[in-house]
């Protein structure tokens, strides 16, 4: 009787073994399943836009407060927050896609009719979004605050000035150049003006001046005078005789905003024309929404471990900054995507492309893999044609969905932020924020995608660097 008591407890024991090891079990793949997805209350995805909640920007480098055009924090939008019309920002957002193919393929190289200086074709290198970033510059003597939408995809910074032969609504008061003592033009025979046609732009002459001209693709204009001037980012950081656009006949969808600065890689942009100090390296971080500042960095990065970088790779002659994507993972699994789709299709990283465009390969697996974790809600129509993967909230207080991950060439694995998957029209039209491509068109790591991350942009190392948290 007593060995059978012992072989009872022993096996009470077991079992009690075996059923505690099976719960853990359990609670180790609900732990990765918290791991590989995110839990957020649906009104997570509503955040009031009706105050401005500035992030800790860095305070020992040259920094510009990030806002988006539509925020409380802008200074175009008087305090208030503005609605945002989805349907025009991703129509918008396709004319900006077709214009970065037409630039990547060398296929406009048109020049400005002497007797049509307005009458611009979309021109190779051109192209513009939807100027959803913005930063304040100072600009002339005495400096004038002027809104600009900055841009990775454009090199030549051009702002509206007097006189105006045709200029859009803008809430600050016009650029006068006659009022600037630190103004010139720069006249037709100088090298900077010969290098136009070399960097995309269209050139011309009016009385010995150089004109510049751009034409972007979804067919706003901007063209005027080729000049130098004043730029002042901080008290400490001001520079003389920068080259610039000062436009006189600006056309399109620009709204707003006063102008544009050129991030990108050539040599009338920003960064090359200020390597002197900052040494041609810059880095930023969008903020998750429109309540929230980010800012933009120029000069170091510093040597923060937390910052991975990948190769930028080579786009002979274009101003975009290209990078090898080489795998994209949705819930902790890599998707099985061959290393031809990628690699048939040069890649690139853009602040001013809004949602990002994969190859049909690649996105299709993403999307299917996506759409498999989401089957438990319902899906919806969507209300634009460039995406296609749409849910209704309407009526839920909880929300999972998975996290995604980017794999870029050189180890570097980039984890997007929750703001950085899903596109939000309402409650009701919540989408994946990615979009197939072509398969002649580049793949494009786009804005929504970068929100929150900071983003170094270290052209003399030939690296693109990326870290988590760099803003709210």
């Amino acid at each position: 009787m007593k060995n059978f008591m012992n072989i009872i407890i022993i096996l009470f024991v077991c079992l009690c073994l075996c059923l505690g090891w099976g719960c853990a079990e359990g609670a180790k793949e609900r732990g990765r399943e918290d791991t590989y997805s995110h839990t957020i209350q649906i009104s997570s995805l509503f955040p009031s836009s009706s105050s401005c909640v500035p992030s800790k920007a860095p305070t020992t480098k040259s920094s510009l407060k990030v806002v988006h055009r539509h925020s409380a924090c802008s200074s175009l939008s008087s305090g208030k927050a503005s609605t945002p019309d989805h349907a025009d920002i991703l129509r918008r957002d396709q004319a900006r896609v077709e214009s970065i193919r037409l630039a990547l393929s060398n296929s406009f190289r048109d020049r400005i009719r002497p007797s049509q200086s307005t009458d611009l074709p979309a021109k190779h290198g051109s192209t513009v979004g939807s100027g959803n970033y913005i930063v304040t510059i100072g600009i002339g003597t005495p400096k004038n605050d002027l809104s600009l939408a900055f841009d990775t995809g454009s090199d030549l910074t051009w702002i509206q000035c007097k006189p105006c032969g045709a200029c859009y609504p803008q809430k600050e008061p016009i650029f006068d150049p006659s009022s600037s003592s630190s103004y010139s033009n720069i006249v037709c025979s100088s090298p900077v003006c010969a290098s136009l046609t070399s960097q995309g732009l269209a050139s011309n002459c009016s009385a010995s001046n150089c004109i510049y001209g751009a034409a972007y693709g979804d067919r706003s204009i901007t063209v005027g005078n080729l000049a130098k001037e004043k730029f002042t980012l901080t008290s400490s950081d001001v520079f003389d005789g920068l080259n610039f656009g000062c436009g006189k006949v600006n056309q399109g969808y620009f709204k707003g905003f006063a102008g544009l600065l050129g991030l990108g890689r050539g040599k009338l942009s920003f960064p090359s024309q200020t390597a002197n100090k900052y040494n041609n390296v810059f880095s930023y971080c969008l903020p998750s929404s429109a309540r929230y500042t980010g800012h933009l960095t120029f000069g170091s990065a510093g040597t923060s471990n937390s910052v991975k970088y990948t190769p930028i790779s080579s786009l002979s002659g274009t101003t975009f900054y290209g990078i090898n994507i080489v795998g994209i993972t949705v819930g902790g699994k890599q998707l099985e995507i061959s290393s031809t789709v990628f690699s048939s299709q040069r890649a690139i990283i853009d602040s001013g492309t809004v949602i990002s465009r994969l190859p049909p390969k690649a996105y299709e697996a993403l999307r299917s893999a996506f759409k498999e974790r989401m089957s438990n809600y319902t899906a919806t129509t969507s209300p634009s044609s460039v995406i296609d993967t749409c849910y209704d909230f309407t009526g839920l207080q909880e929300l999972t969905i998975p996290r995604i991950a980017f794999s870029f060439s050189g180890g570097t694995v980039v984890e997007l932020d929750l703001a950085g998957i899903l596109y939000v029209f309402d409650v009701s039209k919540v989408c994946l924020a990615f979009a197939g491509n072509g398969d002649t068109l580049p793949t494009i790591f786009g804005n929504v995608q970068q929100r929150t991350l900071q983003v170094v942009y270290d052209a003399p190392g030939g690296r693109i660097g990326f870290a988590p948290n760099g803003c709210s």
